[in-house]
């Protein structure tokens, strides 16, 4: 052990079972060093940092009272689970998370034995858990399952479908609601933590069940005064636990998450129940021990590598601004014009702009949660009373209000406006936020107009665009991150519907490009040139409707026709590939097509520009596809050039 270590105590953990062997006296000293150290790594890696900070004591004594692996431990979103990760046999790898080769940023199944499941989208933890133990019922099984699900996540209907189909049952699962600004506790302290612990307990819960008991026995009319009694007087103790009660749950709470005294003996108690399914409402602070986290509004939700002596963030100096913050401005400026636009998020306002839109029309803007089945059929509302709704929620969240945009809005030609954030490859966060189906799910629907923006500029024409598109629904997606730094217009100028642009005139290859692939694409054009290939760039504008005349026209006047999209298979290049076929454009021979789509696995967190060139839609890749395209090795034409 370093003598000099900052850590001595965990140093000496490589897992829980190293953990629970230590006395309980050690377990405070355990978690401050715990919070240490994920303090240093995160400051050096970036990422999710306050939630993780808040649970530093409830992580530790979770892993000290229960058996994890055995037992199954589930993180609700998953973003919260560094410390987790620390004392689960991965702190020598901490310092790599969400970088290529590295660490997850979340719970994942292929990582380790202590991530029983994967999670980075919400309010999955319950019925995964139910999931888990119905399976260890049937098998005869004796191991408890810890859902930890925290309070942004409670906003879901899926926990609440959970927590109901799990009451209905009866099975034995243990839900630790994470409450940590939700607000719905009265201050929690010794007379709350001694109560949690009384009714916790097999005595009470043996008493309770006596008097159950007793009660069928008695006149209807004391039985149900007596369960008034019990209840008003459970109600008084716990206050907030009446709704989870009701849904079949019992429940435990409200205690300190931050005070181990607290903590321990509630989850021994809770551990060795027979019964369930049980609810401990844990109440902690986001940011907790962090001086800078806990003073910043936002409790340093998500952090780039910061000093840990300051809490300064060492961001770059962005060259251009970024899509979301474009697409904010934007919509600020048409709201202006037009008092019916709206703007609905589900509890991603910064992420996708909408504070923007907010701080300039807060009665017009409406975020609701984490809820996007909800935030779709809310605008489908507001569309059918003659608003103009945007929902703006990224690729990876819209495929949880998939019916919702097929059943409520696409089938009803309402003309709800999807703002796409995230579109494409996200780097750090890795497979789970990639946006990567949103062409391919929203392709399929009639009714629905898709745009794609290949830069900042042409993002303000495109929200302009949907603003004048009122009978039917639209989408329009842009990615992640800043634009190119080009001049933007002063106002967005609405586009011709299904119609696309010529970038580059040539002769000989053609690229088409739905999004921002198009700076790529125009790198690799250059590099074509350069080998004595003319090639022609067109930006599509719009998957639907295609314009057909700009695709003919393609087809016919080039011997190689590629398109390049930030998509998966099923998407731009499907429709343009059908559109061919059906047209017979392909029965001659005469031009030789490729789609360029992401590949069909799920990629791993890396850089976006790694993960792009991985993908092979860099321009580096685009090159290689045309001389494979052309039976040519762009090798061997790369030596002949030299």
């Amino acid at each position: 052990m370093n003598a000099y270590s900052k850590t001595p105590l965990l140093d000496t953990i490589r897992t829980p079972d190293d953990l629970r062997k230590l006395k309980i006296e050690q377990v405070r000293q355990v978690a401050d060093e715990l919070r240490q150290e994920t303090i240093d790594a995160v400051s050096v890696t970036g990422g999710h940092f306050g939630a993780g900070l808040g649970v530093v004591e409830l992580t530790t004594a979770i892993h000290y009272v229960f058996d994890t692996p055995r037992d199954r431990l589930i993180w609700d979103v998953g973003h919260q689970a560094y410390p987790h990760k620390i004392l689960t046999g991965r702190r020598d790898r901490i310092r790599t998370l969400r970088t290529g080769g590295g660490l997850s940023g979340f719970t994942k199944r292929s990582e380790s034995d202590y991530d029983p499941f994967g999670a980075a989208h919400s309010s999955t933890s319950i019925s995964a858990g139910l999931g888990m133990a119905v399976a260890r019922d049937l098998a005869g099984g004796k191991n408890n399952v810890i859902a930890v699900i925290g309070d942004g996540a409670m906003s879901a209907g899926m926990a609440y479908e959970a927590m109901n189909n799990a009451g209905a049952m009866n099975s034995r699962l243990i839900v630790i609601l994470n409450d940590n600004d939700m607000s719905i506790a009265p201050p929690v302290g010794a007379m709350s933590a001694y109560l949690s612990r009384l009714y916790s307990g097999k005595t009470y819960r043996t008493l309770r069940e006596a008097a159950k008991q007793i009660n069928k026995r008695l006149p209807k009319i004391l039985a149900n005064r007596a369960n008034r009694v019990e209840e008003y007087s459970r109600g008084f103790m716990m206050d907030g636990g009446t709704l989870f009660e009701e849904l079949g749950f019992y429940y435990v709470g409200p205690i300190d998450g931050h005070n181990l005294d607290h903590l321990l003996p509630v989850l021994k108690n809770v551990r060795d129940m027979e019964t369930g399914p049980i609810l401990v409402h844990v109440v902690t602070q986001k940011g907790k021990g962090y001086g800078p986290a806990e003073a910043s509004a936002d409790k340093y939700h998500a952090v780039v590598k910061f000093d840990v002596a300051t809490g300064t963030q060492a961001k770059a100096k962005p060259n251009a601004p970024a899509y979301q913050n474009v697409f904010g401005q934007s919509l600020v400026k048409e709201a202006q014009k037009d008092d019916k636009i709206v703007a609905i998020t589900a509890a991603m306002p910064s992420g996708t702009g909408v504070d923007i839109f907010n701080k300039a029309f807060p009665d017009r803007t409406f975020d609701v949660g984490i809820a996007e089945q909800h935030a779709v059929t809310f605008a489908a509302g507001l569309a059918t009373e003659g608003y103009k709704p945007f929902c703006a929620i990224y690729s990876t969240f819209l495929q949880r209000g998939y019916d919702q945009i097929v059943h409520d809005v696409a089938i009803q030609s309402l003309p709800v406006r999807f703002a796409i954030d995230r579109a494409g490859l996200v780097g750090a966060d890795g497979a789970t936020h990639a946006g990567s189906f949103d062409n391919a799910y929203l392709g399929c629907l009639p009714n629905m107009v898709i745009m794609a923006a290949a830069d900042e500029a042409e993002l303000v024409h495109m929200v302009a665009t949907q603003v004048a598109i009122d009978d039917r629904p639209s989408s329009l997606r842009y990615p992640r991150g800043e634009g190119r730094g080009i001049e933007m217009p002063e106002i967005g100028v609405p586009l011709e519907i299904g119609k696309g642009r010529m970038i580059r005139q040539g002769n000989k290859i053609a690229l088409l490009s739905f999004g921002t692939r198009l700076a790529e694409c125009e790198k690799a054009a250059d590099e074509l040139a350069a080998h004595g290939l003319s090639t022609s760039i067109a930006d599509a504008r719009f998957m639907k409707p295609l314009d057909t005349e700009l695709v003919l026209k393609l087809a016919r006047d080039h011997d190689v026709l590629i398109t390049v999209e930030e998509g998966s298979v099923g998407g731009f290049g499907s429709h343009v590939a059908q559109f061919l076929t059906d047209q017979g454009v392909l029965d001659t021979g005469m031009v030789k097509f490729r789609s360029m789509v992401l590949p069909d696995v799920f990629q791993d967190h890396d850089t976006p520009a790694a993960m792009y060139a991985r993908a092979g839609l860099d321009a580096k890749g685009i090159v290689a596809k045309v001389f494979e395209a052309l039976g040519k090795d762009v090798k061997t034409e790369t030596v002949k050039l030299a």
